[in-house]
């Protein structure tokens, strides 16, 4: 971390953006972000961002893409769920689309299918109603949309 007031060259805050791109894939909201807290004067942030983009270590379309993969895969997010963070992150609609083309529906489903009948089973509540209000709130906060979350709970609850 660089001293409060303490500006960098250009050259030294692309290196460092090159490494924090290659780490993990970013998107722009990130970068600017980064830039600030290495205290880049503004009117240098669009030729950095240019430069990465260029260059290949910034690239919208393959952040949004991994973002879904990984966040489905690894954190069983919904669909919803991930769009939100998405659009927190500021892509466009356009990309939201391409990225939601990374899960399949047969994923998709195997894994809510799956995180819900585990979730069920480890609920001890007596209470039928309890149990199946706290099952919908968890797959709600996961960002699985309500339809498909009451058919699964009317299953379950049989």
């Amino acid at each position: 971390m660089t001293e409060p007031n303490k500006h960098i060259s250009t050259k030294e805050a692309i290196k460092k953006l090159e490494i924090y791109c290659a780490y993990q894939e970013r998107c722009h909201s990130e970068v600017t972000t980064k830039l600030y807290t290495l205290n880049i004067p503004s009117n240098e942030h669009d030729e950095i961002i240019v430069y990465l983009i260029e260059n290949k270590f910034l690239n919208e379309e393959r952040f949004a893409r991994s973002f879904a993969r990984g966040k489905h895969r690894i954190s069983a997010w919904g669909k919803n769920r991930i769009v939100s963070e998405l659009k927190l992150r500021k892509i466009s609609s356009s990309l939201i689309k391409l990225a939601l083309q990374e899960i399949t529906e047969d994923q998709y489903y195997e894994t809510f299918e799956h995180i819900s009948t585990i979730k069920w089973e480890s609920l001890r509540d007596s209470d039928i109603e309890k149990k199946k209000q706290k099952l919908h709130a968890y797959l709600y906060r996961k960002g699985y949309e309500s339809d498909i979350i009451y058919d699964k709970i009317k299953e379950l609850s049989k």
